[in-house]
């Protein structure tokens, strides 16, 4: 058992080794390499530029006239000149040696019709792009079914059913349920037609609707049928005066399967919400022309909740669908209320994307996000009118999730085979000798003075041997960073943590903090183990720093601070020898 909680320990700290290191985002293009000069070191940099032009056949220069007071110069160079340089003296003097990397403007869809879609424009929809295009999130469109149309052939689709015929293949032969399935999720960055709002997601096609409309029993069904099939939102862009049992019976069944549920307000001009949208657990949208306004036909007042794009004779919702009267599809533009519902719905889909909201979360995220409207006494608006960047924001805000820690992962490099052939391993070695010095000491000092291993001096030596680093990379909203940088930092780091510097601070990386330590926790059987640990893993930390990479203020970067760090790595190691043995 002693033995599996060892490895387990051993494999926690060499963990924490990998964590701690910055990686190499290896995947961007470069022509060109940065040398950033120390400040702190008095160099002859003219000399050293003279060394690289003779040896590498390159001329470098300074990066502009502002780059002066920093000493950033740029030399071409490809992946190899990079390792080369890397490896050469040049890293004693400088901070940074990497890659120039060419970065290029974030272009919107290739959509060529995309800036027709003023709709999405106005709901801010590309900074949700930013973070989120819905994968993951299935849709019900609960419709007049949905036809794969041309801009639809990449959007994945799931199992629906058309409740109309009483069959699987619920397609759509009004072009209604089309054109609002292509809101939500139209092929997006395909080279053709228009773009959808989470086009990453999966729409699921419900045929409650035909030419003459569609009845409240098949509406509930087909409700229930999406909840018990995955959807997690359901759009009905459908509506009407009566009030059923049935229907609302339905809704909570969703609703408390976790379901999101969006409806439009109806197109009455009337001041009250059409039915379903009236009912509790339903989000209810109004409608508003490209100017912000409230559409001439949308219904507001009494059940509305929220405002979204729904077009007007002057400006109307363009998506793909099928052209009722010849049943080919087509670029069609629509207005009303059914129109500016599947913007909630899209939206609410971006939102689920981003985390695991109940209904309620993702409704109150929706309103809080929306932009206000001061001046709104018949309530044309609800909460505001619907902001897709604000929404996702709001829904990523102070969270840390898996999705959040594979993307550190990602743009770190970790995940990139080239990482591991590009220098980072050179990098990362002297942290896993870190971590495998520790235990090496701690066996050595067993064979003079004989002690159990145990949790406490395990933890002593991942802290003193690599520090707290899982940590490191993480950015919360809205909270200063420097404190990650603290928690990401081993303990003769921690001077610098806050300015990010290299070189080390001599208060910390010293036997001061495990003195301190020990002397504090000696008395204590099981805690005093903690600081022996701690006193080995700081021995451990500060004999790879004397030997790979030696730089402490106001000592440089030679011998003195190799000396420096070298003595206290052995007063360390003996500090822990005393602790250890019997009295």
């Amino acid at each position: 058992m002693k033995k599996l909680l060892l490895f387990g320990l051993f494999v926690v700290g060499l963990w924490f080794a990998l964590a701690n290191f910055k990686g190499l985002a290896a995947t961007g293009q470069f022509d060109s390499i940065i040398l950033d000069f120390r400040e702190d070191v008095p160099v002859q940099i003219e000399r050293e530029l003279a060394a690289i032009a003779q040896q590498y056949h390159v001329n470098p220069r300074i990066n502009s006239e502002f780059s002066q007071t920093d000493h950033i110069y740029i030399v071409k160079g490809d992946k190899q000149t990079l390792q080369s340089l890397r490896h050469s003296e040049l890293k004693d003097v400088t901070e940074y040696i990497e890659p120039n990397y060419l970065y290029s403007a974030l272009t919107p869809p290739n959509d060529p019709d995309y800036s027709k879609q003023w709709n999405l424009h106005n709901i801010n929809v590309e900074q949700a792009w930013d973070e989120t295009k819905g994968a993951g999130v299935t849709v019900a469109v609960i419709d007049t079914g949905v036809t794969q149309v041309p801009d639809l052939k990449q959007t994945k689709f799931v199992k629906g059913y058309d409740f109309v015929s009483d069959r699987v293949e619920a397609t759509d032969d009004v072009g209604h349920g089309t054109h609002v399935a292509g809101t939500i999720a139209q092929s997006t960055n395909n080279g053709f037609g228009v773009a959808g709002i989470a086009y990453e997601a999966k729409i699921m096609p419900i045929k409650v609707l035909g030419q003459g409309g569609g009845t409240v029993a098949d509406i509930a069904e087909g409700i229930r049928f999406a909840a018990d099939n995955g959807a997690q939102v359901i759009n009905m862009s459908l509506g009407g005066p009566g009030e059923s049992s049935l229907l609302e019976e339905a809704i909570k069944y969703a609703y408390n399967k976790g379901t999101v549920i969006i409806a439009a307000a109806g197109n009455e001009n009337r001041n009250s919400a059409s039915y379903p949208a009236r009912y509790p657990n339903v989000l209810s949208v109004s409608a508003l022309d490209a100017a912000g306004n409230k559409a001439p036909y949308s219904n507001f007042g009494a059940g509305v909740d929220i405002a979204a794009p729904g077009g007007s004779e002057d400006a109307k919702i363009v998506q793909h669908t099928i052209d009722p009267s010849t049943g080919e599809p087509a670029f069609l533009g629509f207005q009303g209320t059914s129109m500016a519902a599947p913007h909630v719905a899209g939206v609410a889909a971006l939102i689920k994307a981003s985390g695991e909201y109940s209904p309620e979360e993702v409704y109150n995220i929706l309103q809080q996000s929306s932009r206000k409207i001061q001046e709104d006494p018949l309530n044309h608006f609800g909460a505001g009118q619907l902001d897709a960047g604000a929404a996702v924001q709001l829904a990523l805000k102070g969270q840390i999730t898996f999705k959040d820690f594979f993307r550190w992962l990602r743009d770190n490099g970790y995940l990139n085979l080239r990482f591991w052939f590009d220098g980072g391993v050179v990098a990362l070695a002297p942290k896993i000798i870190m971590v495998l010095g520790s235990y090496l000491l701690a066996f050595l000092m067993r064979n003079y003075f004989p002690f159990a291993w145990s949790w406490s001096l395990f933890s002593g030596l991942v802290a003193g041997s690599s520090g707290l680093f899982f940590l490191r990379g993480f950015y919360i909203f809205d909270l200063p960073q420097w404190p990650f940088r603290v928690l990401g930092s081993s303990i003769p780091e921690l001077g610098n943590a806050v300015q990010g510097g290299i070189s080390l601070n001599p208060l910390f990386a010293s036997v001061l903090i495990p003195a301190g330590l020990v002397l504090l926790l000696l008395g204590h059987p099981v805690a005093k183990w903690f600081a022996i640990g701690t006193a080995l893993g700081v021995a451990s930390c500060l004999g790879v720093y004397a030997v790979v990479s030696p730089a402490v203020w106001g000592l440089g970067t030679g011998w003195l601070a190799s000396a420096f760090l070298g003595v206290n790595a052995l007063l360390c190691f003996g500090l822990a020898r005393l602790a250890a043995k019997p009295a």
